[in-house]
């Protein structure tokens, strides 16, 4: 299913996509490794029983590019022209080892584009729940989205 286009997007417009995941140690671990991310209270149980969280935390970029991969199918597969920039992101509580996550997208703005005529800006807020139902991220994601095209 492709991404949606500029003209059908509405402000407002809530997106709950199908696809959720319960995140593993092997995906902390990895992740953390793979972007040179050495942090103690993602990868030393030892260490982070020592926190206030009593157990390692996920890393949270992983939960943020998490959220905008879960939401492209929805949002922006073959219709995006380039992502344009990340505003404010927030982690509220703690993600977890063997927490599952599913995501939320919403349009909360549009405007035309002033450059490109067959193009327009879309404001997404996607927002990241885990299975208690407890809002553990939110990013705002700015794209550059294709209008229909005319037949």
């Amino acid at each position: 299913m492709p991404g949606i286009y500029f003209d059908d997007a509405d402000v407002g417009q809530v997106i709950k996509h199908g696809l959720s995941r319960t995140v593993t140690e092997t995906d902390n671990v990895l992740f953390s490794t793979i972007t040179h991310n050495p942090q103690p209270l993602h990868l030393d149980e030892e260490y982070a029983k020592k926190t206030e969280f009593g157990q390692r935390v996920f890393n949270s970029m992983y939960t943020v590019a998490f959220a905008c991969g879960v939401s492209v199918e929805d949002t922006t597969m073959g219709t995006l022209v380039v992502n344009l920039g990340f505003g404010e992101m927030k982690f509220p509580k703690p993600v977890f080892i063997n927490d599952t996550l599913r995501v939320e997208t919403i349009i909360s703005d549009k405007r035309e584009s002033k450059s490109r005529p067959e193009a327009g800006i879309l404001t997404f807020d996607h927002r990241v729940y885990n299975q208690h139902g407890d809002l553990v991220c939110t990013i705002i994601r700015i794209a550059l989205m294709q209008k229909r095209p005319a037949h």
